[in-house]
């Protein structure tokens, strides 16, 4: 039977007397504390924003949420953002931090990534009337695309018949070409084109499939191997229990398709 999130919280105290130090300290410190501190990115819809109350919200925020409540503590959000993100975790002001981040080789020499709660990368969006269903179809098609950016290569590399019309910003840039039907189909991260395709279902929507593919992980300070074996069980669960591909169609869309992500178990 599978795991559930609060039943990772109980199991985790069963071993926590045999972790590593390291572990037994900061677990002992959120518990005593009865509070995680949680760095989120609250830049923009849907990952993290705020609403009408200036309470952050978001997709990020709910697995941040999920997080704390398996763990059985209250979560306490710190709005993170670009190098904040790997900076406030090495210097400790931070538990953990859930903010769109990317795993990289040269972030994992300062911190470490739990196993992907989310993927991103590009995916391309396109007129729901136009009966575009494969690359194929976008022959001839006109297509916005990022001057300079891996889209514009992807479309001169995989798409050579199709017609770019370059845009400096995908947003609003590109979303006004599509919305006036100046264009048949744009190209830019899924997270975005996901997001429109879901807030437009009777005219948008998006192509099955990632054209690159980047992991979306959990990041904590290094030195806690245990806590990070918990957070990838943690994420497993959420993606088996059905939480994940939830979450994500509640912030994309029901019509939207979460990236395909792998589990431990």
């Amino acid at each position: 039977m599978k795991r559930t999130l609060l039943a990772l919280a109980a199991s985790l105290a069963l071993v926590v007397g045999a972790a590593a130090p390291a572990f037994a300290d900061m677990m002992a410190d959120i518990h005593k504390a009865g509070q995680i501190r949680i760095g989120v990115s609250l830049g923009g819809e849907p990952i993290g924003f705020r609403d009408a109350q200036n309470n952050p919200i978001g997709y990020d925020v709910d697995v941040a949420t999920m997080l704390a409540k398996a763990l059985g503590v209250t979560p306490v959000f710190t709005d993170v953002s670009g190098d904040a993100r790997i900076s406030e975790l090495v210097s400790g002001q931070l538990d953990v931090v859930v903010a769109n981040t990317t795993a990289t080789v040269e972030r994992g020499k300062s911190v470490d990534f739990s196993i992907p709660y989310n993927r991103a990368g590009l995916r391309i969006i396109v007129q729901k009337n136009e009966n575009i269903k494969t690359l194929d179809d976008l022959a001839g098609k006109k297509i916005a695309v990022g001057r300079g950016t891996t889209g514009e290569t992807f479309v001169k590399e995989s798409l050579p018949k199709a017609v770019p019309v370059y845009v400096d910003n995908f947003a609003p840039d590109g979303v006004l070409l599509l919305q006036q039907h100046r264009v048949d189909a744009a190209i830019e991260d899924s997270s975005l084109v996901d997001y429109l395709a879901g807030k437009n279902p009777d005219t948008l929507v998006t192509l099955p499939g990632l054209y690159s593919n980047e992991p979306i992980s959990i990041a904590i300070a290094k030195g806690h191997p245990e806590m990070l074996r918990w957070l990838d069980l943690f994420v497993s669960d959420y993606i088996n229990s059905g939480a994940y591909e939830a979450n994500y169609k509640k912030w994309w869309g029901a019509a939207s398709n979460p990236p395909k992500l792998n589990s431990m178990y």
